[in-house]
């Protein structure tokens, strides 16, 4: 008999996941609400929500569409985002990321109103 447990997590908990450790960033204004190409977004079923998902061979690989505060420095806000996207999805869910691509899409120029 077998003691091994397999998780299993639905991509938009591991989408969730990626947004969250995203904002946890300083400089990040929130993810994009749409996409840079809109090639075949049409035929999609559900909205874009600023993160995508794929898995390839067990590993998970995401994009990531950010909205940039103005006067954020943006290389390094990139950077800061994939390291805590990875580590975060990583540590949580004890699945390989191999890639975390992230687009600057937007940049927030005004301060949200409350």
């Amino acid at each position: 008999m077998s003691n091994r447990t397999e998780l299993s997590v639905n991509t938009e908990v591991l989408a969730k996941m990626a947004e969250i450790a995203a904002k946890e960033i300083d400089g990040v204004a929130g993810l994009a609400k749409k996409a840079i190409n809109l090639k075949g977004a049409v035929k999609t079923k559900t909205p874009f929500t600023g993160v995508k998902i794929e898995s390839v061979n067990g590993a998970l690989k995401l994009n990531v569409y950010i909205c940039v505060k103005k006067d954020a420095f943006v290389k390094e806000v990139v950077e800061k985002v994939q390291e805590n996207i990875k580590e975060k999805i990583q540590t949580m869910t004890g699945t390989a990321v191999t890639q975390v691509n992230v687009s600057v899409s937007d940049v927030e120029l005004a301060e949200p109103e409350e």
